[in-house]
């Protein structure tokens, strides 16, 4: 009873932090604070509602077990994050977005390559990563090399249709204006498409920093090597230790987090001329 009580004050106390800091005049600390006071909320509120209904363990950890396996298994962890992220997930993402940006410009240099490229590319976004993942595997053993094929294949796409869509978004006046000065195509490409397809280049860029870790972390289910996320977690599920397969979600949360938090921080620097980034 005095844990479902210290979940609801939790919960309370938390919404009144909340409430205001949103009446406060927008500032940056404001804008951490609010997302760090609302995660420890709901961490007090599930601590707590655990430990008051006695829910067990199997099912559902406390977030301070949580705490005390990823501490105690740091190192386990690590080489799990190395395997997954920096081997599988990074490369990937790296080869998938490096070909899809090539590619885009292509598609703009040469028109007819649209008709071809972007119909297989939507086909290819379409498969399913259950069924492809096995077969990458095969393909490419089961090291971090298939698992980088897998996450090859999911952001492609998105980094393709988003590139493509950029290097279109100049007006006719603006590239009338470039060819008043004579301005070659690949000047125009790089002083005047490229820097206006940015923020959609960015775009796709994001979206690939999550799908390059869902991918990685799937296409460990069908055979890895004795690490890696994937595989952990799927050993861990069977041994019941839900403990340990919380805590490789929180790294792997962290990891994706920090990813996309540095993607934006990129983006803010090279757009920053773009209507979006201004306060």
């Amino acid at each position: 009873m005095i844990w479902l009580v210290f979940a609801a004050v939790a919960w309370a106390f938390g919404m009144w932090v909340n409430i205001r800091l949103a009446r406060l005049r927008p500032a940056r600390w404001v804008s951490f604070a609010a997302p760090l006071v609302f995660g420890a909320t709901l961490i007090a509120v599930w601590e707590g509602i655990v430990r008051g209904l006695e829910i067990s363990q199997v099912l559902l950890p406390a977030p301070s077990l949580i705490a005390l396996r990823l501490v105690s298994s740091l190192d386990i962890l690590w080489v799990d994050f190395v395997q997954t992220v920096l081997k599988g997930a990074l490369s990937g993402y790296v080869l998938g977005c490096g070909a899809a940006f090539l590619i885009a410009v292509a598609i703009d240099r040469f028109p007819f390559l649209q008709r071809g490229l972007l119909p297989v590319g939507n086909f290819v976004a379409a498969l399913p990563v259950i069924g492809m993942a096995p077969i990458l595997v095969m393909w490419f053993g089961f090291d971090w090399q298939s698992k980088a094929a897998v996450v090859v294949v999911m952001v492609f796409f998105p980094m393709l249709v988003n590139t493509v869509q950029g290097l279109q978004a100049t007006d006719a006046m603006q590239r009338d204006l470039m060819r008043t000065y004579a301005a070659s195509y690949w000047a125009t490409l790089f002083k005047l498409r490229l820097p206006a397809a940015m923020p959609f280049v960015f775009n796709g860029l994001k979206i690939g920093t999550t799908l390059a870790l869902i991918g990685a972390i799937v296409a460990e289910f069908f055979g890895s090597p004795v690490r890696g996320m994937g595989f952990r977690i799927s050993t861990s599920v069977g041994q019941l230790a839900l403990d340990l397969v919380w805590a490789e979600i929180v790294v792997a949360a962290i990891a994706g987090s920090a990813f996309y938090g540095a993607m934006s921080l990129f983006e803010r620097r090279v757009t920053f001329w773009h209507p979006s980034q201004r306060n």
